[in-house]
């Protein structure tokens, strides 16, 4: 067993309740949370170290062995979101110190931020279904309170809008976990898989994996994101980016781990629902990022496409597929964060979300300029930034699996993706100012230093793809090999 697994689910939570006291004390509550992400950042690195050189590390809570009691578990997959993770919380949490307004800092901003990071890691490091159902509780009723902070009428609309489809797919999770303990009898994730392997994957058990494809599917935006494009446009940048960077994220992790440890006995149906997903939300996604004029929604719908894209690599499940997959995740995760907080640097600047509202800011802003074209060519995978090994991975992947038509999507929504992207840039640094727009000065430079920080890492991915790719493969084989993880908790 090994304590330290345990550190980026406490750290978060310690680091927020301390906030929690010091609600008065905006300064206390910043230096506490810069403190709180060091630590946490640092001991995902020391997790993901030891991962590496001593293979999956696991934590048996009060004692318990499994599969009685809760188990965490740090492998390859969840170490390298853990690791994600923390430097897109941190990078958020800089951008917030200017960005987002005292009132709103006062009235609990940081603490529900740790709270919801807390969530976020618990859901990547939990072995058991039920504690990832907490993990989601924690992580979501924290992005409710980062919705609806601010009070504005927009806000509000999209809070009720929001907590209302979560609770629906909430009520759905525990329904489905209810229903999968009645015909097993356990809910540790490598139990499941050792039972379900014995008895074989009956209707029954097929009927509640498709029932946890839908609850994950609504959190991850997959196909059913209809809820998506409005809530997430609702709050400040920095939450938004934070949301998009993560929380789509932690609904993907959920459906790639139990369709590769739990529900894997039959492929040919899921692989070929989850394709079918897949396609359509990658379609749709594109259509409404080169439909729109708003940069919100053009990166929303950025994100939606970005969600079709894993997808579809669980769908190829092919040893490239889930290579790709793991590096597009972890590059989809840096760059949506990435592009929004840009994106809130040029509305902040431009005074407006309207793209014809909009020219002529490369004048004045160039380095925000440039960082934005530069992370435009990463989002849609051009060479040498950090999301061209994986899509390249993910397309050899589909074209070995046979799946020709879906991987042809994917080339296409990648133009999209470009296309859409650089619109921004073209109609917003270029050209004339339109007649009668006032820009009044802004002091940018503040919001781009930890933009910045993700930008590096975005460069650095790709340069060092071969490095990366080594721990990325070392995922792959987990998810290709069940066993692996299930001997580690269950130490067989």
């Amino acid at each position: 067993m090994n304590n330290l697994v345990v550190l980026p689910i406490l750290l978060p939570l310690i680091t927020g309740v301390i906030a929690l006291l010091f609600f008065r004390r905006v300064n206390i509550q910043r230096v506490v949370s810069v403190i709180g992400l060091l630590l946490t950042a640092a001991a995902s690195i020391v997790l993901i170290t030891q991962v590496t050189q001593s293979g999956i590390q696991t934590l048996n809570m009060g004692g318990w062995e499994p599969p009685y009691g809760i188990v965490l578990v740090a492998d390859m997959v969840s170490a390298l979101l853990v690791v994600a993770a923390s430097i897109i919380a941190l990078a958020c949490l800089l951008y917030a110190f200017r960005s987002v307004n005292k009132e709103r800092e006062e009235h609990h901003f940081y603490p529900f931020f740790h709270f919801l990071i807390a969530g976020v890691n618990g859901s990547f490091l939990t072995g058991d279904l039920f504690n990832l159902f907490v993990c989601f509780e924690l992580m979501l009723i924290s992005s409710y309170a980062l919705i609806v902070l601010g009070g504005t009428e927009r806000q509000l609309r999209e809070t009720i809008k929001y907590v209302l489809i979560n609770i629906v797919s909430s009520a759905l999770f525990v329904a489905s976990i209810g229903f999968l303990y009645s015909v097993t009898g356990t809910l540790n994730m490598a139990d499941l898989s050792n039972r379900i392997a014995e008895v074989g994957q009956s209707g029954v058990i097929t009927l509640i994996a498709v029932l946890f494809l839908i609850v994950f599917s609504i959190k991850a935006g997959l196909f059913l994101f209809f809820w998506l494009s409005g809530s997430y446009a609702a709050p400040p940048a920095v939450v938004t980016a934070l949301f998009a960077g993560l929380l789509t994220k932690v609904g993907l992790y959920a459906i790639v781990r139990t369709f590769t440890l739990i529900f894997y006995h039959d492929p040919d149906f899921f692989h070929a629902l989850i394709g079918w997903m897949a396609g359509a939300t990658m379609v749709l996604g594109v259509i409404g990022a080169i439909s729109y004029r708003d940069v919100n929604k053009i990166l929303i719908y950025n994100v939606i496409a970005g969600v079709g894209f894993v997808a579809f690599g669980m769908a190829a499940a092919s040893r490239p597929a889930l290579e790709g997959l793991l590096f597009y995740m972890l590059h989809d995760m840096l760059i949506k964060t990435l592009l929004f907080l840009l994106g809130g640097a040029l509305i902040a600047v431009a005074g407006t979300s309207k793209l014809d509202n909009m020219g002529g800011l490369i004048h004045r802003y160039p380095l925000l300029g440039w960082m934005f074209f530069i992370s435009a060519l990463a989002l849609a995978g051009i060479p040498p930034f950090s999301g061209f090994p994986g899509k390249l991975l993910l397309f050899e992947g589909g074209l070995q699996a046979g799946l020709y038509g879906l991987t042809g999507i994917a080339v296409l929504s990648s133009l999209l993706m470009l296309y859409s992207v650089l619109r921004i840039f073209i109609q917003a640094f270029w050209g004339e100012p339109p007649a009668g727009a006032v820009r009044r000065p802004y002091a940018v430079n503040g919001l781009l230093i930890p933009a910045g920080i993700l930008f590096v890492f975005i460069i650095a991915m790709g340069v060092g793809a071969e490095g990366m790719f080594q721990l990325t493969s070392r995922a792959g084989d987990i998810l290709l090999h069940p066993n692996v993880y299930i001997d580690a908790v269950l130490k067989e």
